[in-house]
């Protein structure tokens, strides 16, 4: 079969982990018989350096005309004044709003083999697998007004955290739906305490709850669940979340598996179900990490498990998602590690000779 794919190696260390998810994807087309047709696009701030803007037409127009997109990382240093008209972020949320990538899914699974390698005790991560789904499009992030204005009293600043109920019910239909495929229990976390767009939110879980009588729904405020995470992250299944909840909260669960080099991401224009290919974007959850780039030193392994999402929810593509993901269990399970999951006794490797490791144990 054959794929095509757009790659978007970003800036920082996002060409080097992207690098070796195609080098794991092309060893996948060699033992399994499939062909990925790659086509690379601008984004971010090497775009923003080439030609001003942070998502060329261009890009989205290739970006729409393939079946999924890779992206590596955006951001850096170089781009951070808030005084620039045009940052690389602004990129990112413009491919997610292009794309109709309305639904982000972040899985944390603690690899048995890394339960000494966080600043948790192994007793209290051992067992973790959750997934959480982000709302990717609106909110905070998206919503407006959203402005900065001077007067006679200051300076002012707005951003709005507007949902309609619409976009509320198509995120939790992606929670429900992953629930019921896993051990059918879903988290809906909110702070309908104090926000009105999150009573709306949980009036519309509550709703959309009766068309899944088989999984358990039970509502979390956001402080809550952040404590929760850390105290007893074994207790949740699935976690649905609005935009800037799920950021941080996402951020956080990533150190449960020890690194922001382990947690892969899906972004998907659809509700995912059995036997339907949903056009995504496929990324590491962890930033562009500038000052590790080009020395062969950055974890490729989210993006490797992220481009596993991918032949699962774009390519429909299981057996070869589940090779791959097999492959960096053998390869941790034989010590090598990189240098973020370094332990005592543990094989230090650089990002190339982890995607080759990854690579030698697929269908092997």
């Amino acid at each position: 079969m054959q794929f095509d794919l757009a790659v978007l190696p970003g800036d920082g260390v996002g060409p080097e982990v992207t690098s070796q998810a195609i080098k794991v994807l092309e060893e996948v087309g060699r033992r399994f018989g499939h062909s990925f047709n790659l086509h690379h696009g601008l984004v971010g701030g090497v775009a923003i350096d080439e030609i001003e803007s942070a998502l060329p037409d261009d890009t989205l127009k290739m970006c729409k005309r393939c079946e999924a997109v890779l992206l590596g990382a955006v951001g850096g240093p170089k781009w951070d004044d808030p005084k620039l008209a045009v940052h690389p972020e602004d990129g990112l949320l413009a491919l997610r709003k292009g794309l109709g990538l309305f639904a982000n899914l972040r899985p944390v699974k603690v690899f048995p083999e890394l339960t000494n390698s966080t600043n948790l005790k192994p007793e209290v991560i051992s067992g973790v697998d959750l997934v959480f789904v982000r709302e990717l499009t609106g909110g905070l992030y998206f919503a407006r007004p959203k402005r900065q204005w001077r007067t006679s009293r200051g300076r002012w600043a707005t951003d709005s955290m507007t949902y309609s109920e619409q976009e509320i019910e198509r995120i939790l239909r992606v929670g429900f739906e992953l629930a019921r495929s896993r051990y059918k229990r879903l988290v809906s976390v909110d702070k309908a305490n104090v926000l009105q767009a999150s009573r709306l939110w949980r009036q519309v879980a509550v709703e959309v709850a009766s068309s899944y009588p088989d999984v358990e729904l039970e509502h979390m405020l956001v402080d809550t669940c952040a404590m929760r995470l850390i105290q007893k992250p074994t207790y949740f299944d699935v976690l649905v979340t609005e935009n800037m909840f799920g950021d941080i909260l996402t951020d956080e669960a990533s150190m449960l598996a020890g690194s922001m080099g382990m947690l892969p991401s899906a972004s998907l224009a659809g509700v995912p179900k059995e036997g339907v290919n949903i056009f995504g974007m496929y990324e590491p959850i962890h930033g562009s990490a500038p000052r590790r780039a080009g020395q062969n030193l950055a974890n490729p392994i989210a993006t490797i498990l992220s481009a596993a999402m991918m032949l699962r929810y774009s390519f429909g593509l299981n057996k070869e998602a589940q090779a791959v993901e097999v492959a960096v269990d053998r390869v941790l399970k034989q010590g090598y590690r990189t240098y973020d999951i370094m332990d005592e006794g543990k094989i230090k490797v650089g990002t190339k000779q982890m995607g080759d490791l990854i690579c030698e144990k697929i269908g092997g």
